[in-house]
């Protein structure tokens, strides 16, 4: 090749590249609004919470003030048997609500993806429970859970022939908080399962249908594998909405009966709002912070290590 062939044949990436870099430059443009308010409404205030339950707080008729530096905010979390009990709350209910949305949503989008007609109707059927604002289904769960007057209350009292307290003792009160908040998202993770469905190349599992695999077989040796982008989104989300609940037991439950469904959200905000212990109401807020940041890094850690494995096998 001569050289100047060669120059004709760099000078088109060249120009290429020169133009990737114009519309990086105004992507970065139209969006920087955007990330302005982000890090003004994210950033900030969690900026300002580090500083202030690293701080002495007083706080008089004129508001409060920072000053100085401690870590006392932390010693006192770290002693704090209800603060032990809101992390393993949040923990276990993060968790169980989280495998109980994943698990109905996946069979919800599966059933959607069969149907050939009347799925646009379906699915905007199944995200008004999502549209619906969290402290009105709350508030609407209330009234069904109430022990005087409540739907539910009064439809076991039809059938076992005693109102059942729902919000009454622990066990039923968490129970009854996780099937609010489960009917609530299930809807959210059946749209972006039902999304990945759609997005999964049918000539896959027709191989394998023809190989002899059942449909069991074919979801859950070549399709499942295949959705577990959709999936890592879906549970992401879904940590990050579940381990910093605050509105559903706020209005539900309150946190009670005693700290049964206490999270550390509202936890945060009791000490904060409701004692005026700013400093250590910071450091829940905080170490609630941090410990979703982790958990998500851990999972995703998790999730490329097992695609790099199976790359690799394959």
């Amino acid at each position: 090749m001569s050289g100047g062939t060669a120059r004709a044949a760099i000078r088109p990436n060249k120009g290429h590249s020169i133009l990737e870099r114009r519309f990086a430059r105004l992507g970065w443009g139209f969006a920087t609004p955007a990330l302005v308010v982000v890090l003004a409404i994210t950033l900030f205030p969690i900026a300002f919470s580090v500083a202030m339950s690293l701080s002495h707080v007083t706080v008089s008729a004129d508001g409060f003030q920072l000053s100085g530096t401690t870590t006392e905010h932390y010693e006192m979390l770290l002693k704090s048997e209800r603060w032990r009990h809101a992390l393993v709350f949040t923990v276990l209910y993060t968790i169980g609500t989280v495998v109980a949305e994943l698990v109905l949503g996946t069979l919800i989008a599966l059933v959607l993806e069969q149907l050939s007609g009347g799925r646009g109707w379906m699915m905007a059927l199944l995200l008004l429970p999502w549209a619906m604002i969290t402290v009105v289904s709350a508030q609407l769960w209330a009234y069904m859970y109430n022990g005087v007057y409540g739907v539910l209350t009064a439809l076991t009292e039809g059938l076992t022939g005693t109102p059942f307290q729902f919000l009454g003792t622990p066990t039923p009160a968490v129970l009854s908080m996780a099937a609010a908040d489960v009917w609530k998202t299930t809807p959210f993770v059946a749209i972006i399962v039902l999304a990945g469905l759609m997005m999964l190349p049918s000539d896959v599992v027709e191989a394998a249908r023809v190989d002899g695999a059942s449909a069991w077989t074919a979801f859950w040796r070549v399709r499942l594998p295949l959705l577990r982008p959709a999936l890592v989104i879906a549970v992401l989300f879904r940590i990050l909405q579940a381990f910093g609940i605050f509105d559903l037991p706020f209005v539900l439950t309150g946190g009670g009966p005693g700290d049964a469904t206490e999270s550390l959200a509202l936890l945060g905000w009791h000490v904060m709002f409701t004692n005026l212990d700013f400093g250590p109401g910071a450091a829940v807020a905080a170490s609630t912070a941090a410990l979703v940041l982790v958990g998500c890094l851990i999972f995703l850690r998790a999730f490329r290590a097992r695609v790099g494995d199976e790359e690799a096998q394959a």
